[in-house]
Formats: C-alpha cells, structure tokens, sequence
C-alpha cells in the first residue's frame, strides 16, 4: 500500500472528548465492533480524510506512512455505566474500554487528523488479533514506525511482551469402576498439565516477564454419553519470554505428554524492541515536553505489537492513556486530563516522525 497524503486538521479537545466519550459508550466487545467503527469512520470523514471499513472490519485511514497509529476497537464484555465524573480539579470517565483500549484508540485517531498520519483501528485482538493478522497480510510494505496502542500511563513507553501459545489437550480412556487404580482421562490430562508446570517452574527471584508462565484456561471431563469411556478436554496458555521462542516452549511441553494429545492453535512470537530507536527516542522527547519523567516497561502479557513485530521489520512500541492495572476490570476508568495529555505525546511524536 502506497503511502496517501492527508492534511492534517484541527480536532479541539472538546470534540477530541466527545469522539472518546461516544466510543466508550458504544458497547464493542470483540465480534460487535461494527457501530464503534462505524463512529471512527464517520469522525475521520469529517475531517475530510480517506477512511473504509476493511474486509475483516477494521477501521483503516491511510496517510503519511512515516508512522502508522494503530490500535484496537473491541473490548472485553462487561456493563460497566459510562459517566463522567467531576473531582476537584480533573474528569473522570467511566466505561468499559476507557482504559483497554477506547482510551488509546480516541487519542491515536485525533492525533492521526491533527498530523495527517496513517491510522487503523483493528478489530479481534482480545479473542484471537484476526484484525492485525489481516493487516499484515493485506499491505504491501511495513510502514515506516508503528506506534501501538495499549494502556501504559500517559508517560509509560512499553518495549517488550512475552509471546503466547495456545493449545487444548484431549484424552480418552475406556470407562470403569471408580475403585479401579488405572488413571482415566481426567488424571491423564492433570497430570500432563502438572508435568507442564513443573518443567517450566521459575525461580522465586526471576521476574516474571522473563519466565515461561502456564495457565490452565477450561477443562471438560466425565463419561462419555454412551458410557463407554472418560473424556477430558483442557485449553491451556503458555507466556513465553523473549529469551525463549515459542516453538522450543512448545516441543518441550510436548515432550511431557505420555497420554493424550495436543492441537496448538495460537503461537504469537515475544518482542523486545531497543529504547534506542527513533520511535522511542521521540517519545521520550515528548513525554518530557509534557513535564513528566518517561518509563520504560515490559508487559507481562501479549498484544497485537507482537504480531506487527513478527511481521514488519521496523522500529515500534506501544503507548496509550490509562493505568493497566484496570484492564478489564469492574472499575475501568480513565482521567481525562491525562486523555489530553496522551493526544499531545502522539501527536509530537508523530510530527517527530514524519519529518525525519
């Protein structure tokens, strides 16, 4: 995809508000993105900018490719009431998505007018990042930075996410008395899955984000309806740190496996980008021009900067408004003082970019 010129445009703070306001208070959870989208397009229109709704739903704005603005438009399920809430000397908004990740969305789509710089919402990425995935398959070239959106506080710059495998085990074993001492499926797939926590057991003293951590996600088990033989059905999740690849972290909880089988479904490579790239630099340049101290951070979870990373040979990090300690939380919210604040980073380090 050819890079498309766009004029930057002015977007006042109290229309840059209400765009996030309208996003939050349209329920997005993932595979019901289609109005959210909608109210992206119809926003970038306004301002006179070339803007579609892709085959997979995404929300796509080319322009200036020198940077491409990029984050996601669904939301976990859950009712939380959108309000805004005065205090002392700040707003706040509540609303599921106000901080994972409306938040960053509403402040990469002003930034994008305000600069004339290419945006897309994608759709899918707390289910499975079809969104992203198709994005990369569908351009032709990698832009020329990638600036991902997630919660990191309006001064937080995330370098770094361990990968993610996913997979769903099955066992079946002829059925019996409950006295008998042979295991059945059900023992057959703890006992894989303890294996597998054993083998990747870290030391108390190593941080998390470099270790491989394991998560049992559903199990189904009992005898089957004919009352022949016992089933078991586990999903389970393995976080793997940069250190490691997921395909090692795969054959080595394979090679726990005595009974049963495995199918993988998801492999997301890790990512660790430099804090010495232009697009961290400038970063760090325009959080301090907001009078604020930068951070550097490492998240212990994964998200759609893996898939860009696996993909596009170039510089990128991910940043957004928002404290990520409330992701998908009963209490998500966000101050917008620092919505405002998190606009005025993008947007400096999108000009930063473009004229580089």
């Amino acid at each position: 995809m050819s890079a498309n010129a766009a004029v930057a445009s002015d977007v006042p703070t109290e229309e840059a508000r209400e765009l996030l306001v309208d996003l939050v208070s349209i329920p997005s959870p993932s595979g019901e993105e289609r109005e959210a989208a909608k109210r992206l397009v119809d926003f970038f229109e306004a301002h006179d900018r070339e803007v579609w709704i892709d085959a997979v739903g995404n929300v796509r704005a080319p322009a200036d490719d020198a940077v491409l603005l990029t984050s996601h438009i669904d939301t976990v399920p859950g009712d939380i009431p959108v309000e805004v809430e005065e205090t002392g000397d700040d707003e706040i908004l509540w609303g599921r998505g106000s901080v994972d990740a409306t938040g960053p969305l509403a402040a990469m789509a002003v930034a994008a007018v305000r600069t004339g710089v290419s945006f897309v919402g994608v759709v899918g990425e707390e289910v499975d990042s079809r969104g992203s995935r198709y994005l990369v398959d569908d351009r032709d070239d990698a832009p020329g930075a990638v600036v991902n959106g997630e919660p990191s506080g309006a001064n937080g710059i995330t370098l770094g996410y361990r990968g993610l495998i996913a997979g769903t085990y099955v066992a079946t074993s002829e059925s019996g008395h409950t006295s008998r001492p042979d295991p059945n499926a059900i023992q057959h797939a703890v006992r894989w899955w303890s294996a597998v926590e054993e083998r990747f057991e870290g030391d108390e003293y190593e941080p998390i984000f470099e270790q491989v951590t394991t998560k049992p996600v559903d199990i189904e088990g009992g005898v089957s309806e004919d009352g022949l033989s016992v089933e078991a059905t586990m999903d389970v999740q393995l976080r793997v740190p940069p250190a490691l690849d997921v395909e090692s972290v795969r054959e080595a909880a394979e090679a726990e496996l005595e009974v049963g089988t495995v199918t993988w479904k998801d492999k997301v490579p890790p990512v660790m980008m430099s804090p010495r790239t232009e697009v961290a630099r400038a970063f760090r340049v325009a959080i301090r021009e907001e009078d604020a101290e930068p951070r550097l951070l490492r998240k212990t979870g994964t998200s759609d900067m893996n898939i860009y990373a696996g993909a596009w040979d170039c510089p990128m990090v991910t940043y957004g408004p928002g404290n990520s300690d409330l992701d998908h939380a009963p209490d998500e919210r966000l101050p917008l003082s620092e919505f405002d604040q998190s606009v005025a980073i993008l947007e400096h380090v999108s000009r930063t970019l473009s004229e580089d």
